[in-house]
């Protein structure tokens, strides 16, 4: 009975501590969301200031972090894998730092682009990192939740960086948008000094580091009730590794792996989410809103987006990550077709809102509550941190890209669809359609199956 009592109580204070670690690492997850879309605000203003071409402004404005982004997420494997989660973690929020102070005090378009990509490479280093420590300290039950409040703590920044911009307009005049992208040195200083606390990743201890006593340790800590037992299941399945040829990423036997990766993460941009996000202000005064209105609604955005993430949070572990992705995808498709037609035939501005509320909850229910959980739960631990690169690097890409040509095509003075932009949301919807039909015929369910479990479920033996 004292034992039992005991266990009880055990399990109690690891939940919270699995909470508390997870919302830590987590944590570099609220000044991506921040990062990324507090450039929404300085977006005009700085087109304004630097009066550079809709070429220019797309690449080195507002593309250059999500380019820092993508090589982040392409080199950010080798270190995760090499010196650990935790010592990333920390170099994620020296670089947060240093970008908010450069970017916000930069008196040229190159200086201002080159802070903004070192912003960039800390949020494509975080995409890798953070989903794979949590994935790796959560229990199977707890996996989805845990690791989907990294995607919690993006939708957090993104609404906070809103607000932000919103009160802060005006506030230092024409150079309002210096306080916007300053502000965020405040949240990296405090993220970085917290992630001191946190312990290593027992499975990279155990697996990478080969330190079976410090990873039984952390796993103390953690509460697994049989640390021994955990640590068997991962040498089981490090012995089974080893008999294989080739574990890199692109073995045959992961090819499965790597086309579930590659298609969540090529999805999650072809929605538009990105493009949505970072124009928001400029589709709304499109649309026919005044600036600080603009504004103002995209703070609506931000919260349905926080919202409906609490929602994708809730379900995630209960009907499993399929089923958000399926309802994520019908709410795409319809949401999407309403905002081209809404364009099309100008329905008005209050029709357009509720139709982007409504894309905003589906991507918070679907591809957002489920993308970096999905990726971090399919690799195994060996290869976890570069197959989370090589996902993390595929939605950067896209990202960037989409970025990079949206001034070509939606820009009021020289864009392709300068009087209209319908077909931009039409072909996005397209893309929603193709992404429904992959999910219905190629997507696994993964939750509640350990790590391990779904190594053997989802590595074929060709080799």
């Amino acid at each position: 009975m004292q034992q039992n009592s005991s266990s009880g109580d055990l399990n109690k204070k690891s939940g919270a501590g699995l909470f508390g670690l997870s919302l830590i690492a987590a944590l570099a997850g609220f000044i991506f969301g921040f990062d990324t879309v507090v450039i929404s605000g300085a977006n005009l203003p700085i087109k304004e200031l630097w009066h550079t071409s809709p070429w220019f402004h797309g690449f080195f404005i507002m593309s250059m972090a999500l380019w820092g982004t993508v090589a982040g997420a392409l080199f950010g494997g080798m270190p995760t894998q090499k010196y650990g989660r935790k010592k990333v973690l920390l170099w994620i929020g020296i670089f947060f730092s240093v970008s908010a102070i450069g970017s916000a005090l930069a008196q040229d378009p190159y200086v201002f682009s080159f802070f903004r990509f070192i912003g960039g490479l800390g949020i494509g280093v975080s995409s890798v990192a953070a989903p794979t420590y949590i994935s790796e300290i959560a229990t199977p039950k707890t996996r989805g939740r845990l690791g989907a409040m990294y995607q919690f703590n993006i939708v957090f920044g993104i609404l906070v960086a809103f607000l932000s911009n919103y009160f802060l307009q005006g506030i230092g005049g024409a150079n309002d948008w210096r306080w916007m992208l300053g502000v965020m040195a405040i949240p990296s200083v405090i993220y970085t000094l917290m992630v001191f606390g946190i312990p290593e990743s027992p499975r990279w201890l155990s697996s990478v580091k080969h330190d079976k006593e410090a990873a039984k340790k952390v796993m103390f800590r953690l509460g697994v009730a049989d640390p021994d037992a955990e640590i068997r299941e991962i040498q089981a399945a490090e012995k089974e590794e080893a008999n294989i040829s080739s574990t890199g990423i692109f073995a045959r036997r992961y090819r499965t792996i790597v086309w579930l990766a590659f298609f969540v993460a090529f999805f999650n941009q072809w929605s538009g989410i990105n493009f949505i996000l970072y124009y928001a202000p400029e589709i709304l005064a499109r649309a026919g809103l005044a600036a600080k209105d603009s504004l103002g609604n995209s703070i609506l955005i931000g919260l349905t987006n926080l919202a409906f993430t609490f929602v994708g949070l809730y379900f995630i572990d209960r009907v499993g990550r399929k089923m958000l992705l399926i309802v994520g995808s019908l709410g795409y498709i319809l949401s999407l077709a309403m905002v081209a037609w809404a364009f099309y035939s100008g329905a008005g501005s209050v029709f357009l809102l509720v139709f982007l509320m409504l894309f905003i909850a589906s991507h918070a229910i679907g591809q957002g509550a489920v993308i970096w959980v999905f990726i971090a739960e399919i690799f195994p631990t060996k290869v976890r941190a570069t197959g989370q690169a090589f996902g993390a690097s595929v939605h950067w890409v896209f990202a960037a890209m989409i970025t990079l040509i949206t001034p070509v095509f939606l820009d009021a003075d020289h864009g392709i669809f300068k009087d209209n932009p319908w077909p931009i949301f039409a072909f996005f919807a397209f893309m929603m359609v193709l992404q429904l039909l992959w999910i219905l015929t190629k997507v696994p369910e993964t939750k509640g199956v350990s790590l391990e479990a779904l190594e053997k479920k989802l590595a074929k033996h060709e080799d």
